[in-house]
């Protein structure tokens, strides 16, 4: 998944010292090193520097890559530029990049020195860059008597979200100081960044004076597209700054120049031939001039229609930035197979030392991982295989309440049944789980609709054999194929699991969804990171799948405001060993170990 992290700060602790004014922030985002990929940190970028500001909005983003189930954190660094010496330190936080994106709105914040640091990410999409070069002609003065304006200008990206039409702004120049005819440099901006890559979509420009108490004063704004600035490049044509209502100056564009997006002959792979038909008036589409390759005779070139670019299908990440909730279930399987749990080297042993046991293992790292996407983190946990009274039960409640909290209430559950006074027994059997949680899914999507969200839940089920009858479970799987539903199978121990791959690789039979995956467990007991990542690669499209098919498109994202989300507190510090150098935040930033 392509996503890009923006951040921003308030109430940070001022260190300039005293009687040298307010500190100028700049923040470091670092990739951090993690023990399951053994990499070392590696500095993805660092922001603009605020002026005299303590409560710093940086507009800089920063592309991540993100695949659900592998675990990605960044160190977000803050220092006060000093010109003259070192940089001196205003904080640092970790935050989890699953953690962002499963928060609502998609953003996280935390304590730093006394401060706030919120972090934010958002889909990418979209290629190509836009190099841009602007001007202003008879700006209006707002400075005062006997001054000149200091401009700059901000882009700003629409964001559409649940909360409304709102602007967020993704670029800013640098200020011409005492000048009413500013001559800006150029700006390289992303168009994933600007307008998802889609030209024609509205980027707002807005004008200010520059304050040096950050309390800069509008000079005016005007709303455009790419398109427009790339028209108003190549026409050579002045727009109308204006502020409230009232025109404040001339913007021109000396050079607006779009590189690096997919061209014609990218076009022309989509592009459909179709037998002769009767000509069409259409509208002129622009298009670079290129060399007419040689046509055979009996090739007809009026059949040859390009066709219109497919819609965007949704992703994962549409359907969680707009608040559809993933629940989870667990499933556990206590049948005779799996060995007297009270010795060791059984796979149910429950050990003095704290130590995990393959089981557990599997529930911590997986159930971590999708308790991100679970507000409430409240999860229902099943067993099945074993005796209760003589009866062999395919699906009873492990612990106490029919919902547990978090994954260490998973873990108590499922250790808590061994002191139930149960047998464990055969067959394995989970058809009762599948039937039970795709009940449980579509009841908890029709809930959410009725109240405006969407929902979706996954099924872990652990077991330690063989299925005792594979095709009734297969059959059973595309039965429960159309609930908002997916289920994964983990092997634990080392049974013949080829029925399970069966399960895996015949559960979308007859057209159905696929809606199953297996993953044994000893090929990656070793790395819990590669467990969770192999087990939970599917659950996206699978997700998406549904939505989908049921023509659901996802909600708009979810906006919040700062006072509204939960402040983490503060975390050790970070000491990343970031080597500046001795010319101030200006130069390649370094990190040595």
């Amino acid at each position: 998944m392509k996503l890009e992290l923006s951040i921003h700060a308030s109430k940070l602790k001022n260190v300039a010292g005293l009687g040298k004014g307010t500190s100028d922030p700049f923040a470091v985002i670092t990739e951090v090193a993690t023990a399951s990929n053994g990499a070392k940190p590696k500095v993805i970028g660092k922001t603009e520097v605020i002026k005299n500001s303590l409560s710093p909005h940086w507009v800089k983003t920063f592309p991540v890559e993100y695949e659900l189930g592998t675990p990605k954190k960044i160190a977000i660094s803050i220092f006060d530029e000093v010109r003259k010496g070192n940089n001196k330190p205003m904080g640092s936080c970790v935050f989890d990049i699953g953690e962002i994106l499963g928060a609502r709105g998609n953003v996280k914040a935390k304590q730093c020195k006394g401060g706030t640091v919120f972090a934010h990410v958002r889909k990418s999409q979209g290629t190509g860059m836009l190099r841009l070069k602007m001007y202003g002609v008879k700006l209006k003065n707002v400075e005062g008597f006997m001054k000149k304006s200091d401009p700059f200008y901000e882009l700003s990206r629409r964001a559409d979200s649940a909360g409304g039409l709102t602007w967020d702004n993704i670029y800013r120049s640098k200020p011409q100081k005492n000048n009413l005819n500013p001559d800006w440099e150029e700006a390289v901006v992303e168009l994933s960044t600007l307008c998802d890559g889609d030209q024609d979509k509205p980027i707002l420009v807005s004008v200010y004076d520059y304050e040096s108490n950050g309390k800069h004063v509008p000079m005016g704004q005007f709303e455009t597209t790419v398109n427009g600035l790339t028209s108003a490049a190549s026409g050579n044509t002045m727009i109308t700054l204006k502020k409230k209502g009232k025109e404040t100056g001339k913007i021109g564009v000396k050079n607006a120049q779009v590189t690096g997006v997919e061209d014609v002959t990218a076009q022309m792979a989509n592009a459909k031939v179709s037998s002769p038909q009767p000509a069409v008036a259409a509208a002129p589409v622009p298009a670079p001039v290129v060399a007419a390759p040689a046509v055979p005779p009996a090739f007809n070139p009026s059949a040859f229609v390009p066709a219109p670019p497919p819609p965007q299908r949704p992703t994962f990440i549409d359907y969680v930035s707009g608040g559809c909730e993933l629940n989870v279930a667990v499933a556990i399987d206590y049948t005779g197979s799996n060995g007297d749990p009270r010795r060791p080297g059984t796979l149910h042993y429950i050990h003095r030392d704290g130590q995990l046991n393959d089981y557990e293992k599997a529930i911590h790292s997986i159930v971590h991982i999708l308790s991100k996407y679970d507000s409430d983190c409240n999860f229902p946990v099943w067993g099945f295989g074993a005796k209760y009274g003589g009866v062999v039960r395919h699906l009873f409640q492990c612990g106490p309440t029919p919902e547990v909290h978090g994954v260490q209430g998973v873990i108590d559950a499922y250790r808590q049944t061994f002191q139930t006074g149960l047998i464990m027994s055969g067959p394995t059997v989970f058809t009762e789980v599948i039937q039970t949680a795709a009940a449980k899914a579509a009841s908890s999507q029709e809930q959410a609709r009725q109240q405006g969200k969407q929902a979706y839940t996954i099924l872990l089920i652990l077991t330690d054999g063989a299925v005792s009858d594979v095709n009734a479970t297969a059959a059973c799987l595309n039965q429960v194929s159309d609930a908002p539903l997916s289920v994964v199978i983990v092997g634990v121990g080392n049974a013949d699991f080829s029925g399970m791959r069966f399960l895996d690789d015949n559960s979308h039979a007859g057209g159905k969804r696929d809606i199953a995956q297996f993953v044994q467990f000893n090929q990656h007991s070793a790395n819990s990171a590669a467990l969770s990542s192999e087990t939970l690669q599917e659950i996206p499209d699978q997700l998406v799948g549904f939505f989908q098919s049921k023509g659901i498109p996802p909600l708009p994202p979810v906006s919040r405001h700062d006072n509204e989300i939960m402040v983490e507190p503060e975390e050790e510090e970070i000491d990343l060993n970031i080597d500046f150098g001795s010319g101030g935040a200006d130069e390649e930033i370094v990190v040595s170990g």
